[in-house]
């Protein structure tokens, strides 16, 4: 986000003529778990598209809205905004809301915001309310979630007298209101609502605001009322350490320095004070009965009790967890085999009826093989998205933050942050997009760069093979089975690094302020089983969208690598006597007419750029105990980690190799160097198995950082960070095996 960015995209005198010739926007914007989506849902006709904010990638959800007013109809653009408690912005993503709201960034100008607020939160909803009415906003007021407090429901014909704006109940779960909501936004874009409302700060404020609102950039000041609420924003926002972008210089500057002068002064809690106490002054003539605890959290605080607390809530969460964790590693397990089988299928179809040749290797081997690797992954994107769906609905998500952000904040995230992390352990593609559920861009990406160091499902294959090839089902003490303990540890090394990674990380490369986790524990509700199926469809549609199309371009590539240059023809020359025959004949004998086989020599794959590639990377791949044939295999192994074992089978002269084939193993384990002592040894398996664990082995975790950042920076820095961290932990694991005698 640059300085021009972070300007209005057009003045309000413009504003008017521009939206008779384009479709009106309306914003639907309001305090996290106050069920906004869900509102969305209604009012769109659950007919959403998905893109992303300006410059930044964080979900950004738009549908058509159909108004029928006087016989005519009117289309409306509706944009759900990120949930935001306030627009007081520290942060890039923060700064989302405000710049939507004020078509700040990119963003066009909206002619109308919709802000829902939760009916049994009145007070704390209405302090962003209050925010948007001071920057001279057209607001409509939604109070939603009306059924939950049919006891003791706010007055909405007195919170529009407060407010100056329209004020509608309505249930978005069951519908209610809806059809009054409609009607009063057709009526606001019409007739543009102007609210009365002003909120009068201490004397000292409100000269520090005219030093602020002379600072600011021409076209800010489009009316005095707005430059105000704008110089409180930047002197409520901007700080030392913020991480605003765009943000003007002089502006900057001279928020500081009135900072600065105000000493001991808390010049944030002196907005906050006020604006409550305006809000507060209000509230008796809003409810039939003032009640310091609404009922509708009755409930919630009793089953939080058991599910906060830190003994039993913490064991129903991993146990939650371990559930989720089986759904995604075992129960997708039966659809990612009947993928695998039609992918099988449909080459060995083509294969039949295609004479052999380039073109037919390349429709099996690489189009058939790339769009396997594409839709091999949806069965665990649906199930994560799934699960994390009813998780959100319900309302243990939000618990599940609380409980985990006293472990994650030692390591620079909030609990959220487990989620994804968890997920690593069966796929790193649908964990990476499930970080978009983080709010903060810096805690997205530091769990990115960190999940694929999870032990994913794709390493089982390799581990199992090197394992059951070199090391012999042997105990300790007499009844540990020694391989089902390099297994264990496999995953607890895998653990240990991804922490530790995230703790270095999240203090140099992706170095970012601790911010403290503010989060509402919402009331538990029944999760919506039909929206969550819709996310799942969405979400699903977006990965082979944005990166099945790279993935099966990589696939095609790595085909290419591992089968070009084609194998030559040798020519035999013929028996003397069939050329002596030939050459007073003119033609073969019939003997002579069968091809000779050539004579045994490299292999195929070895003759291919891959196997050549591998050859020339043998010499750094000594120290770690490999050798070009190992190399092959981590080249292969780059469309999926899981591939290394049926390369190493081609490379072997092994068809249709898995991890539990025998000639296999018995060819690993057999194989020798020039001395005829053993090539492969349980440390260099040892050795492979810490740099599988380690190095990014893994296109399609690749090409999904790319999307998600939309820069080719990351996906090159992960890939080259977590290469030499694989490369020196192997390098130490064989070299000091060999010292110590291995």
């Amino acid at each position: 986000m640059n300085q021009e960015q972070l300007t209005p995209v057009s003045a309000q005198g413009a504003r008017a003529g521009q939206n008779a010739a384009r479709t009106p926007l309306l914003l639907l914007i309001g305090n996290p778990n106050v069920g906004k989506t869900t509102l969305f849902n209604r009012l769109t006709g659950q007919n959403a598209r998905i893109g992303n904010y300006p410059g930044i990638t964080v979900e950004r959800r738009s549908g058509d809205l159909t108004l029928r007013a006087d016989g005519a109809a009117r289309v409306v653009e509706v944009v759900d905004v990120p949930g935001a408690y306030s627009l007081s912005a520290r942060s890039a993503e923060e700064q989302i809301a405000l710049s939507a709201v004020l078509g700040w960034a990119e963003n066009p100008r909206p002619d109308l915001c919709v802000v829902v607020v939760d009916a049994g939160q009145l007070a704390r909803n209405l302090y962003l309310v209050t925010q948007l009415l001071e920057l001279d906003v057209q607001v409509v007021v939604a109070l939603n979630m009306i059924d939950e407090v049919r006891e003791n429901p706010p007055n909405t014909g007195e919170l529009s007298r407060f407010l100056g704006v329209p004020c509608v109940a309505t249930d978005g779960r069951h519908g209610t209101g809806l059809a009054e909501l409609e009607r009063a936004i057709s009526s606001a874009l019409s007739h543009p609502p102007r609210s009365p409302l002003r909120i009068d700060y201490p004397a000292l404020l409100e000269r520090d605001l005219e030093q602020v609102s002379a600072a600011l950039p021409r076209e800010w000041n489009e009316s005095p009322a707005r430059a105000r609420a704008l110089a409180l924003w930047a002197l409520t926002s901007i700080e030392v350490d913020d991480e605003l972008q765009g943000v003007d210089t002089a502006l900057r500057a001279r928020c500081l320095e009135v900072r600065a002068r105000a000493g001991t002064r808390d010049i944030d809690q002196e907005v906050i004070a006020t604006r409550y106490a305006r809000i507060d002054a209000e509230l008796p003539k809003l409810y039939a009965r003032l009640e310091a605890h609404p009922k509708k959290r009755k409930t919630s605080e009793r089953v939080d009790r058991v599910l906060l607390h830190p003994i039993f809530g913490f064991a129903i969460f991993i146990g939650l967890m371990l559930l989720m964790f089986q759904s995604l590693f075992s129960w997708s397990d039966p659809a990612i085999r009947l993928i695998e089988a039609c992918t099988s299928a449909a080459a060995n179809f083509v294969e039949a009826h295609v004479p052999e040749s380039i073109l037919r290797d390349l429709v099996t081997r690489g189009v058939i093989g790339g769009v396997g690797n594409v839709v091999v992954f949806l069965p665990q994107i649906l199930l994560l998205f799934f699960c994390i769906g009813i998780l959100e609905d319900s309302g243990y998500m939000a618990r599940v933050a609380f409980l985990m952000d006293r472990i994650m904040k030692a390591l620079g995230l909030h609990g959220r942050a487990f989620v994804p992390m968890l997920s690593g352990f069966a796929c790193a593609v649908p964990a990476i997009l499930a970080t978009r559920t983080m709010e903060r861009q810096r805690d997205r990406l530091l769990t990115m760069l960190v999940v694929p160091l999870m032990t994913c499902s794709a390493r089982l294959p390799v581990y199992t093979l090197i394992i059951g090839a070199l090391f012999p089902p042997t105990r300790v003490f007499g009844w540990l089975p020694v391989q089902g303990l390099l297994m264990i540890a496999m995953y607890l090394f895998s653990t240990f690094i991804t922490l530790i990674s995230a703790g270095v990380l999240g203090r140099t490369a992706v170095k970012g302020r601790r911010i403290p986790l503010i989060l509402e524990l919402p009331p538990y509700r029944l999760p919506s089983l039909f929206g969550t199926l819709r996310m799942m469809w969405r979400r699903a549609l977006m990965f082979l969208k944005e990166a099945g199309s790279g993935i099966l371009l990589f696939t095609i590539l790595l085909w290419a690598l591992l089968s070009f240059p084609r194998p030559a023809l040798v020519d035999q020359p013929l028996p003397p006597a069939a050329a002596i025959h030939q050459q007073f004949t003119g033609h073969q004998p019939a003997e002579a007419a069968t091809p000779v086989p050539p004579p045994a020599g490299p292999s195929a794959i070895e003759q291919s750029y891959g196997g050549r590639l591998g050859k020339a990377i043998e010499p750094a791949l000594r120290p770690l105990g490999f050798d070009w044939k190992i190399g092959v295999g981590l080249i292969g192994a780059f469309a999926a980690r899981e591939v290394f074992v049926s390369t190493l089978g081609l490379v072997y002269g092994i068809g249709d190799a898995d991890e539990n084939t025998t000639p296999l193993r018995d060819k690993i384990r057999q194989e020798q160097k020039a001395d005829g002592s053993p090539a492969y040894s349980p440390l260099m398996g040892l050795s492979l198995m810490v740099f599988f664990a380690l190095s990014c082995q893994c296109m399609s975790t690749l090409m999904v950082v790319y999307r998600e950042t939309r820069t080719v920076r990351w996906p090159l820095f992960m890939f080259g960070y977590m290469t030499t961290l694989a490369y020196v932990a192997s390098f130490l694991v064989y070299q000091s095996g060999r010292l110590l005698g291995f």
